[in-house]
């Protein structure tokens, strides 16, 4: 018996020593299981080849809107990271509508595709005209930006107000920064880990500066890594890389007719590619305390508000710095 006692003891304490940690959240690459903040609706339509779903979110204010507003993620996001804006925007009157664009998010990821961002503000205009939106306020934030630009800039009549808010694309990085192909971007995406992105993010985003509330864009990211269909995604990832560093608008600025408010925390060090140049080159970079007042010069009406201290996400980081000079402005 006291054999047996210590045989059960032993277990016992093998149990306490090795039960497994709670398994870590995984999620597909069409972020199955994750929850957003409003009612995702998919609007399907056909595309080189592919019927695709673009999921978005329409959020409707107890009145008749004043304006429709199209909030735009950046391609480290989705949609459900403007919750917060979104709810005080409905608050304000507006309809706000934020899509996931194709290959991010909860939309489709086809391959093969031509990511461009021609092609992803085309589909950005059938999903309003499926919705029976004219005109809107144009929002993007980050990549977000580069695509409102390119929708402003194809759809002048419907664009009668564009924000960018911390948007890339400020500078073309293909000057100084060598070529990465796409190949060598989906190996990296293949490789990620959440220790990589949140070191990335860190440095990028908020300049060495970090809060335990950013985990979950990271956790989001990391968990997706764990899905099967991975390798798809990192392929959509990589050629996204390859069209954001191709495809610069920063030369098309002066061409803009929106009128334009540019929301810029200064603190944002963003820049594709500084792993890759001289320590010379790489402090040149992503310098938005230089790049929003270019930027305000180059777009023909626009109005810059800068917040100093402040990284790649006013939106996250600050968001009570944020609202009243972009409600001000609306309000204009």
């Amino acid at each position: 018996m006291k054999t047996v006692s210590r045989i059960i003891t032993v277990l016992v304490f093998l149990g306490a020593v090795f039960v497994p940690a709670a398994a870590k959240e995984s999620y597909g690459i069409n972020l199955e299981g994750v929850q957003y903040p409003f009612d995702v609706k998919f609007f399907e339509f056909d595309s080189q080849g592919h019927r695709l779903k673009m999921a978005y979110m329409d959020v409707q204010p107890a009145q008749k809107p004043v304006k429709n507003i199209l909030l735009l993620h950046g391609k480290n996001f989705n949609g459900a990271y403007f919750e917060r804006l979104a709810k005080d925007m409905q608050k304000a009157n507006y309809r706000v509508i934020i899509p996931d664009q194709i290959g991010f998010g909860k939309s489709s990821k086809p391959l093969p595709y031509n990511y461009s961002f021609h092609q992803l503000a085309g589909n950005t205009r059938a999903l309003l005209r499926h919705l029976g939106v004219d005109k809107v306020t144009v929002l993007g934030h980050s990549m977000g930006g580069m695509i409102a630009t390119r929708f402003a800039l194809m759809y002048p009549d419907n664009t009668p107000e564009l924000i960018l808010l911390n948007p890339i694309g400020l500078e073309d990085w293909k000057r100084v920064v060598p070529y990465t192909t796409v190949d060598e971007w989906y190996q990296k995406e293949l490789h990620k880990s959440a220790e990589g992105i949140k070191k990335y993010q860190q440095t990028n985003y908020y300049d060495g500066k970090w809060k335990s509330e950013y985990d979950r864009w990271v956790d989001l990211l990391a968990n997706i890594s764990d899905s099967p269909d991975y390798p798809t995604m990192a392929m959509t990832q990589a050629l996204t890389y390859d069209m954001i560093f191709t495809q610069p608008v920063v030369y098309e600025f002066p061409l803009v007719k929106s009128r334009t408010l540019l929301l810029i925390g200064t603190r944002d060090r963003t820049a594709l590619g500084k792993n890759l140049v001289s320590d010379e080159i790489k402090a040149s970079l992503g310098r938005y305390e230089q790049l929003g007042k270019k930027t305000a010069k180059a777009i023909p009406d626009a109005t810059l508000v800068e917040f100093d201290n402040v990284g790649h996400l006013p939106h996250i980081e600050a968001y009570e710095r944020l609202l009243p000079p972009l409600l001000e402005w609306l309000g204009k």
